[in-house]
């Protein structure tokens, strides 16, 4: 598998692979960074051209995943080596608890240790769900959304796409939070969120208007 990015989040990315046994054809492909040796760990070569990862899918694998946290940023690489030749894979840590019962994982996600997903959960494409968050049942979260390390979703949640939830931050039951959300860290959500906002606080209030997305 290939993964999208050689720093940060990326090492994470590659313990998830590691503790499926999958990592025997692992890349990293970076292309902005100039301090990076040929070889992560002495082992993961890094690729730093788009021809070398179309190589790589024609010749090794297919498969690559994103290892970079910024919900846009994700989006915007996953159509970029989508369209190299790749297959946008989701990464499940087996340290991660997924319910069996109802569940929707959507390719290109990352799911990482100590995540509890309960029952009757759909997940977007491209999402990032960090250590140690739990989504309740009947949750719905949209398209390359980030949750952050620790945040908790209740259930019957809906929570749009290209939102991002801070460490730690709390939504409680039947709350929907909209597109292009930022939930600052440690913030309790008490009530619905409008699309393109900032939210901090406990309870959770309005702090800014954020531009639309355009993709």
């Amino acid at each position: 598998m290939l993964i999208v990015g050689a720093k940060g989040f990326s090492k994470e990315v590659l313990e998830v692979l590691y503790q499926n046994d999958l990592h025997d054809d692992v890349v990293f492909y970076d292309d902005i960074s100039n301090d990076l040796s040929e070889k992560l760990y002495g082992r993961f070569k890094v690729l730093t051209n788009m021809d070398d990862a179309k190589l790589y899918f024609e010749k090794v694998n297919q498969q690559f995943t994103i290892g970079i946290g910024n919900p846009l940023l994700r989006y915007k690489l996953s159509a970029k080596f989508i369209q190299a030749g790749g297959v946008f894979t989701s990464t499940i840590s087996p340290k991660a608890s997924v319910g069996h019962f109802g569940n929707q994982i959507s390719e290109g996600c990352n799911i990482m240790t100590g995540a509890i997903i309960t029952s009757d959960v759909t997940i977007g494409m491209g999402c990032l769900i960090n250590l140690n968050c739990t989504i309740g049942h009947d949750t719905i979260i949209g398209d390359f959304t980030e949750l952050s390390p620790g945040v908790n979703i209740s259930g019957n949640c809906r929570i749009g796409k290209f939102s991002n939830l801070g460490t730690n931050a709390i939504v409680l039951p039947k709350i929907t939070i909209g597109d292009n959300v930022v939930v600052a860290a440690g913030a309790v959500v008490t009530k619905d969120v409008p699309d393109n906002s900032m939210v901090a606080g406990v309870p959770a209030v309005l702090k800014k208007n954020l531009d639309p997305i355009t993709i």
